[in-house]
């Protein structure tokens, strides 16, 4: 059984993601995907969760339209046991196949879809959604800015369940 966590859009925004991380390690999840967007060094500090919890949890993110010097951020995120997927990634888990990617490259989601991918997850819009384009079911988790509430979704493979949690604001 692997859960996974989807977050996507922090735009530099820490604090709300390492809120969003922290959601996501109390469902239990397996694997850590960021969807794009990432924004800051102290994002990428925020996926780094190797040995905080009592049990092991792939982090990997792909980059997106916004961020900046994509080289840079993936060495620095690796050596932080970050898997680095750019442009698109993707994993098998439970007998699926999984395809992630932000989503502002059109090829990237095509070569997905034509493929007949079980999961197609992505950001870029800042909307969650949850939709099914023929075979593959498409996840949007939402963002972690620029949205009017504040989203990361938790997909469980061996279900195919899909729960989008909101995030708490500060305060």
């Amino acid at each position: 059984m692997a859960k996974i966590g989807l977050l996507s859009d922090s735009h530099g925004r820490t604090q709300t993601t390492l809120r969003a991380v922290d959601l996501l390690l109390d469902q239990g999840i397996d694997v850590l995907l960021h969807l794009g967007d990432v924004g800051s060094v102290e994002v990428v500090d925020a996926l780094a969760v190797e040995g905080v919890t009592d049990r092991p949890v792939d982090s990997r993110l792909v980059f997106g339209n916004t961020d900046w010097d994509i080289p840079a951020m993936s060495q620095y995120a690796q050596t932080l046991g970050i898997a680095v997927d750019h442009p698109a990634g993707r994993i098998e888990l439970d007998g699926k196949r999984l395809a992630f990617c932000h989503g502002h490259v059109e090829a990237d989601m095509e070569d997905a879809l034509r493929d007949g991918v079980d999961y197609l997850c992505h950001g870029h819009t800042h909307r969650c959604s949850d939709e099914r384009r023929g075979q593959t079911r498409v996840i949007n988790p939402g963002a972690l800015f620029r949205a009017s509430r504040y989203t990361v979704a938790v997909l469980d493979t061996q279900t195919d369940e899909v729960a989008v949690h909101e995030v708490p604001t500060a305060g």
